[in-house]
């Protein structure tokens, strides 16, 4: 059994300013400004069993693209396990594609 979810948006940061120090009654800072590197998707699947996790990042949030992990999965779970996904009620887990194309093992 497998937990399948996505965290979309994940922004690569590169602060203009290096970290400030931590010191007596104050944790380690950073500064207000940033220069933003673009934003990638991180697609996870975690095995409930074993904590075991596939992940894989892709650069859209589309139905392709969850397609394209859940065969990852697909090549990287042995052939004689029988596969059962938990997903959320999110539009990419509901396309028409995914649902005529699904094949089960």
């Amino acid at each position: 059994m497998l937990c399948v979810d996505e965290k979309t948006q994940i922004q690569a940061l590169d602060r203009t300013q290096p970290l400030l120090p931590m010191g007596l009654g104050y944790v380690e800072g950073v500064t207000h400004d940033y220069i933003r590197h673009g934003s990638t998707r991180l697609f996870a699947a975690l095995d409930v069993a074993t904590g075991a996790v596939i992940a894989e990042c892709k650069p859209r949030h589309r139905h392709q693209a969850f397609l394209s992990f859940l065969r990852r999965i697909d090549k990287e779970v042995p052939p004689e396990l029988d596969v059962r996904l938990i997903v959320d009620n999110y539009c990419t887990h509901k396309h028409a594609v995914e649902r005529s194309s699904s094949t089960q093992r």
